[in-house]
C-alpha cells in the first residue's frame, strides 16, 4: 500500500505553510470536531479491526482473527524507554531514536512523540481450536498467525498513514529498516524495538513466566505500535512489577504454560528462546506438510492456560 503523504511531501507542505520543524500541535485537529486525540486513535483501531475484511483467518467460513482490540499510550519522553535500554541492551531503540531516523528534517522533542499500542485478543473459535491441542498446533491458529499478522501490518500502516495525513507525522518501527535482530547480554535474543515492551508501556500488560504480555484480554493475542508527533495523555500503568499478572511470580504457583510446551522451552527458570525458536521452525514444517500453510504458529503456552483470556492475579 503506498502512503498517500510521504515524508517528503508532508514536509514540503509543511515547509510551504512556513511550520516545517516546529509544528504546532494545535494546527491540526484530529477529525471529530470536539474529539480528543486518545479518542479519535482509539476509534480508528477499534473500527478498523472490527469492520475490515482483511480481519480474517481466511479459511472456508472467513472466520475473524480478532476480537476488539486494547488501546493504549506512553509519552515519548517516558523514562522506561531508556531503562529498555539498560535492561534489554543499549540497540533498544527509543521512541526519539526511531522517529528521528525516518523523519530527520522533523525537529521535535521526546514529550511531543507519543507510542500508541495496541493488543489483537485473538476470538474465541481460534482459541479453543488449539486449547484442545497438545503436541501439533491446530489449523485455525496458524492461519490466525500467519493472516491475522497480515492485517496486523496493514493496521500499523493505516494508522501511520491516516496520522501523516492528519499532520502527524508518523512511523511503524517495526516495518523500518532499523527494526532487526540483535544478541541481549541478559536475554539473548532481542530485537531493536518490541511491541510487547511498548505495550507494557502503554499500560496495556505485564510479562509472564513465557515472556507472552498478560493483558487484560489475556495472553492469547498480538501487538502493534506507532510512533507519532502527536499529544496525547499517557495511558495509566496499573501495576509497578513487569510480572505483576503472572500466578507463577505472584503466588510461587502455577506454571501451566510450562506444561503446555511442546519442547519445554518453558521452566521455572524462565523461557529457553533457542528452544522455542526451534520449536517454532516445527510448526512450519508441520503447517506445510498437513494444512499447506506457508508459515508458523506454536502458541501453547498462550492457551489452556489461566492467563489466555484474563488476567488471573
Amino acid at each position: 500500500m503506498k502512503t498517500k503523504l510521504d515524508r517528503r511531501e508532508f514536509l514540503k507542505a509543511s515547509t510551504l505553510a512556513g511550520v516545517a520543524g516546529k509544528m504546532s500541535f494545535d494546527l491540526f485537529a484530529a477529525p471529530g470536531g470536539d474529539q480528543d486525540p486518545a479518542a479519535w486513535i482509539r476509534s480508528l483501531i477499534v473500527e478498523r479491526v472490527a469492520n475490515s475484511p482483511a480481519n480474517s483467518i481466511r479459511n472456508a467460513e472467513n472466520e475473524k482473527a480478532w476480537d476488539e482490540p486494547l488501546v493504549g499510550f506512553a509519552r515519548g519522553d517516558d523514562p522506561i524507554f531508556e531503562s529498555f535500554k539498560e535492561h534489554v541492551g543499549p540497540f533498544h531503540l527509543t521512541p526519539l531514536e526511531i522517529f528521528g531516523r525516518e523523519f530527520p528534517d522533523v525537529a521535535v522533542k521526546p514529550g511531543e512523540l507519543a507510542v500508541i499500542s495496541w493488543v489483537l485478543p485473538h476470538t474465541e473459535a481460534i482459541k479453543a481450536d488449539l486449547r484442545r491441542q497438545k503436541t501439533d498446533p491446530s489449523q485455525k491458529w496458524i492461519r490466525a498467525r500467519i493472516y491475522g499478522e497480515e492485517f496486523n501490518e496493514g493496521l500499523r500502516r493505516f494508522v501511520a498513514e491516516t496520522l501523516t495525513e492528519a499532520g502527524h507525522p508518523a512511523v511503524v518501527p517495526v516495518l523500518t529498516k532499523s527494526y532487526k535482530m540483535e544478541q541481549s547480554q541478559r536475554y539473548g535474543i532481542a530485537s531493536t524495538w518490541s511491541e510487547r515492551h511498548a505495550a507494557y508501556a502503554g499500560g496495556l500488560g505485564t510479562f509472564g513466566l513465557c515472556d507472552g504480555l498478560i493483558t487484560a484480554k489475556g495472553k492469547a493475542m498480538r501487538c502493534g505500535s506507532v510512533v507519532a508527533r502527536i499529544e496525547v495523555p499517557a495511558t495509566p500503568r496499573p501495576y509497578k512489577d513487569h510480572h505483576a499478572y503472572c500466578l507463577f511470580y505472584a503466588t510461587g504457583g502455577c506454571g501451566v504454560c510450562a506444561t503446555r510446551c511442546p519442547a519445554g522451552a518453558v521452566t521455572k527458570a524462565g523461557h529457553d528462546k533457542m528452544a522455542c525458536l526451534k520449536q517454532c521452525n516445527a510448526t512450519s514444517e508441520y503447517a506445510a506438510k498437513h494444512y499447506g500453510l506457508d508459515g508458523y504458529g506454536c502458541g501453547f503456552c498462550q492457551t489452556g492456560v489461566p492467563c489466555e483470556s484474563r488476567i488471573p492475579v
